[in-house]
């Protein structure tokens, strides 16, 4: 598997293990939930930098494992605060 797939894949496995809403910022207008493959395999590699906003009932769990997959993949992604 390549590793640009594998990384979606993992992501997306990651981010479905929460009930937060994880949205990944592509640009000031476009927004993909993260929980989605085909939007999440669409845009990521498109840039050079992401911002994750996750919000919901276990939001701290999922920024710090989003953060880890992110970083796994050498992907730099800022996470809301």
């Amino acid at each position: 598997m390549k590793a640009e797939i594998r990384s979606i894949v993992d992501i997306n496995q990651t981010a479905a293990d929460f009930k937060s809403s994880i949205v990944l910022r592509v640009s000031d207008t476009k927004f993909v939930d993260v929980k989605s493959i085909l939007g999440l395999s669409i845009s990521l590699y498109k840039n050079l930098a992401y911002k994750l906003e996750i919000h919901g009932p276990d939001e701290e769990e999922a920024k710090s494992a989003m953060i880890g997959v992110f970083n796994k993949y050498h992907i730099h992604v800022e996470v809301n605060r």
